[in-house]
């Protein structure tokens, strides 16, 4: 949607809201609904912005400001920042009456200058990295959910117990169910097109009511705006329908988890020529692709944090479980961490390391990162992998846990080297953060198994 565009229907009456918005730390939209006529007079003519408080990159979940931050505290008096329109972001919200969105920029109010912590900021300096090397990285996203019955509001005041999924058996690629489905998916098919938000198509998955959608892939930052609208708006369709849905890694022991499958390929800057394949290389691996597949394993394990930041993130990583538990490459091998997969320009990695749950633009971010390690230091890769994965022994694993993640953050010379020192220290805080939230939290399972027994 281009500007102009938007103000003719604002001045028309097609639009009179305008979703002005930017990630915060866990891949959500925080901002502001800006009447169309303030939007067009005040932001895009004005101060070409709005302001926002900074403590929404200095939060968790609950939105509890929390301690360690330099960028923002309260000794600091948590001023506010700008959220700046990237006007390449405009694009209607079918699903919502009469409303457009823009994502914006995070700047420093005084200066105007980027502000370095904002999870879209921490991918375009990875983008901007892989340019001046003569790189483009283009991802793919394939998310999972599971789709319930209930609503948000029911599935809250039964403290998210006893929810009916939209299924009662696995619908893995299954017609019959996935029709009895289609009045909601659907919707959101449909509505992340008409969003600019393209999708290839969606399948039942390996849950009870488990989805899957694909997105096209796009440029990294493209994808993760995409991303982020994709997952904003299928709950938010959800909710207009009395349904509810989840992006949890593991909503439910007694299920598979949910990934984001995360493809990602390698492209020159110059001339958007494919650099993934070269039909004389014996294996049709390029030499710079070979190397960004070697970085993506020398990096995998201290990078691991980005692609699953909480605790319940760690609980989809279990044998036999479609999530990879050994971080090896294999051609065509849901078994293994990533899969290659494709052919010639088509050719791609996956990795199968994500979680639903986490945060795109930081997902990204440590994949370019991983992969720009890989190809500055020439790191090869070992030989493909061939076999059962879960079953490898003498092979680099996937972390087990967050508290193992975060100390293979904090040490790791390829997140500061490649994020600086800054951005690096704020997401060890909020690493650490999230540990000693959860680590205070007692559980229904640890009720059921030590009220009386213990």
């Amino acid at each position: 949607m281009e500007p102009g565009e938007l103000i003719s229907d604002i001045d028309e009456g097609a639009v009179d809201t305008v979703l002005t918005v930017f990630p915060d730390l866990q891949g959500r939209l925080m901002g502001k609904r800006v009447t169309g006529h303030f939007f067009a007079k005040e932001v895009l003519e004005g101060e070409g912005g709005v302001h926002a408080c900074n403590y929404l990159l200095a939060v968790d979940v609950d939105m509890t400001p929390l301690p360690g931050y330099r960028f923002a505290n309260w000794e600091q008096g948590y001023g506010d920042v700008m959220a700046r329109p990237d006007l390449r972001t405009l694009r209607r919200i079918p699903w919502l009456e009469r409303t457009a969105l823009v994502i914006c920029d995070v700047v420093d109010e005084d200066s105007g200058e980027p502000v370095e912590v904002s999870p879209r900021r921490i991918l375009q300096r990875q983008v901007e990295r892989a340019a001046e090397a003569g790189y483009r990285v283009k991802i793919g996203a394939e998310l999972e959910f599971f789709l319930f019955r209930d609503s948000y509001d029911e599935a809250a005041a039964r403290g998210y117990q006893g929810l009916t999924p939209h299924s009662t058996y696995i619908e893995d690629y299954h017609i019959l169910q996935t029709t009895k489905d289609e009045y909601l998916i659907r919707q959101i098919r449909n509505g992340m097109d008409g969003a600019d938000v393209p999708v290839e198509f969606s399948k039942g998955e390996a849950g009870a009511g488990q989805h899957e959608i694909n997105l096209v892939y796009a440029d990294a930052l493209e994808m993760a705006d995409r991303h982020t609208v994709y997952k904003n708006g299928a709950k938010e369709i959800a909710a207009l329908n009395d349904r509810s849905l989840t992006f949890m890694a593991k909503w439910s022991m007694d299920e598979v988890g949910s990934s984001c499958h995360l493809h990602s390929s390698l492209w020159s800057e110059d001339d958007d020529r494919c650099l993934t394949w070269d039909e004389d290389a014996p294996d049709g691996l390029s030499d710079v692709y070979r190397h960004f597949l070697g970085g993506l394993i020398a990096g995998g394990r201290e990078l691991a944090w980005c692609a699953a930041p909480y605790v319940n993130s760690y609980k989809r990583y279990l044998p036999d479980s479609w999530a990879p538990t050994s971080l090896v490459w294999g051609r065509d091998n849901r078994t293994c961490g990533l899969r290659l997969v494709g052919h010639r320009d088509s050719l791609r990695l996956e990795s199968r390391i994500p979680g639903a749950d986490c945060n795109p633009y930081l997902a990204y971010a440590a994949t370019i990162a991983a992969g720009l390690h890989g190809i500055e230091q020439a790191i090869e890769p070992p030989p493909a992998f061939v076999g059962n994965a879960y079953e490898a022994e003498g092979v680099p694993r996937v972390p087990a846990t967050l508290v193992e993640a975060i100390e293979l953050l904090e040490s790791s010379e390829i997140a500061r080297r490649s994020f600086g020192d800054g951005v690096h220290d704020h997401l060890v805080n909020t690493a650490r953060q999230e540990w000693l939230v959860a680590n205070r939290a007692v559980t229904d399972w640890e009720l059921r198994r030590g009220f009386e027994r213990l």
